[in-house]
C-alpha cells in the first residue's frame, strides 16, 4: 500500500470515528429535550460528553427553537427551558480536524409534519449521492421532496463540504433546483442538511451572537484582548461559543477583534416570515458506488 492510500485510509477512519462519536451524544442528548429541561444542560452535557468519549467539538452544540433555523447556542448562565418547541439540535465532532456534522430535529410543538419533510428529504438526497451526480440535482431534490408536503425548503441555507479544520468547505449543497453545482467525485465529503419551513422560506440574520470564529491573525495591544485572542487561537478556524471563554471584558474584547477583522460573529439565522423550521442532517463520504453515511 502506498504512503498516499495509507495517508487516505487514515483520514476516512478519522471521519469515521467523528461519526461513530456523533451518534452515542446524539442519542443520549436527543433524550434530554423535555419540557422544561434547561438549554444550558443539553449544550454543556454534548461538548463535555464528545471530549469524553475521544473528540472535541468542531463548533458549539446548535440548538435552535422554532423560527430559529441556526446558529443558537445558550449564553453564560443560560436559564431558558425548553417548552413546546420545534428544537433543532445540531452537532458537530472532529477527530484531529477531521469532522462529523449531523442534525436532529425534536418535536415538542406537535408539528410532526416539518419533521417529516426534513428527514425525508435527507433520506431522498442520500440515496441520489454518488459520483457524477451534481449538488444541483440534489438540491432539486431536497425541494421537491419538501414542497410535496406543502412546505418550503430554505433556500438560503445549504449543506457544505467538509475538510481539515474546515467545518463550512466547498461544495455549497443547496436545498433547492440550481442549475449545474459541483460534481461529486469519490472521496468527497459533505454535510447535507435540508430545512422546512411552514413559512416563507428564507431566513435573515438577528441582532444577537453567541458564536464566532477566527478568520485572521494579526497582533492586538490591549491586554485584555490578547488573552482572549489566546483563548480563541485554541479552536483554530473552527467555531467556538462565547461561553468557553474567560475574561472580565469579554465582550468588548469580541467587539474590539471582530472590529478588527480577526473575528466573525454568527447570529441566529430566523426564518423571515416566522415560521417553524426543522431540519435533517448526516455526514456523508462518496464512495465509487454511492455514500457511507458516517453519522447514521
Amino acid at each position: 500500500m502506498t504512503d498516499n492510500v495509507h495517508n487516505k485510509q487514515e483520514i476516512l477512519e478519522k471521519y469515521r470515528e467523528a461519526g461513530r462519536i456523533l451518534k452515542t451524544v446524539r442519542a443520549e442528548a436527543v433524550e434530554m429535550i423535555r419540557v422544561g429541561n434547561p438549554l444550558l444542560q443539553v449544550a454543556e452535557f454534548v461538548e463535555n460528553r464528545t471530549i469524553e468519549l475521544g473528540g472535541r467539538p468542531a463548533f458549539p452544540c446548535n440548538i435552535s427553537r422554532n423560527q430559529e433555523a441556526a446558529h443558537a447556542t445558550p449564553k453564560i448562565g443560560d436559564t431558558d427551558v425548553f417548552g413546546k418547541d420545534m428544537v433543532k439540535l445540531d452537532l458537530g465532532v472532529h477527530v484531529d480536524g477531521y469532522i462529523a456534522d449531523s442534525a436532529v430535529t425534536v418535536d415538542l410543538s406537535g408539528n410532526s409534519d416539518i419533521l417529516k419533510a426534513a428527514e425525508e428529504a435527507l433520506a431522498v438526497a442520500i440515496d441520489l449521492a454518488k459520483p457524477g451526480i451534481s449538488t444541483g440535482e440534489i438540491g432539486a431534490a431536497i425541494e421537491n421532496s419538501i414542497r410535496s408536503y406543502g412546505l418550503n425548503p430554505i433556500i438560503n441555507l445549504t449543506g457544505h463540504g467538509l475538510s481539515e479544520y474546515e467545518a463550512h468547505d466547498d461544495p455549497a449543497v443547496p436545498n433547492r433546483h440550481v442549475e449545474g453545482g459541483a460534481i461529486l467525485k469519490e472521496g468527497d465529503v459533505l454535510a447535507i442538511e435540508p430545512f422546512a419551513t411552514d413559512g416563507a422560506g428564507t431566513v435573515h440574520d438577528g441582532n444577537w451572537a453567541e458564536i464566532y470564529s477566527l478568520i485572521r491573525k494579526k497582533p492586538v495591544r490591549m491586554p485584555a484582548v490578547r488573552n482572549v485572542l489566546k483563548q480563541v487561537e485554541e479552536y483554530r478556524e473552527l467555531p467556538f461559543a462565547k461561553r468557553w471563554l474567560e475574561s472580565d471584558r469579554l465582550d468588548f474584547a469580541l467587539l474590539q477583534l471582530e472590529k478588527a477583522g480577526i473575528l466573525h460573529s454568527y447570529p441566529v439565522l430566523l426564518e423571515s416570515t416566522g415560521g417553524l423550521v426543522a431540519q435533517a442532517e448526516h455526514t456523508i463520504i462518496i464512495t465509487h458506488d454511492g455514500c457511507e453515511v458516517t453519522t447514521k
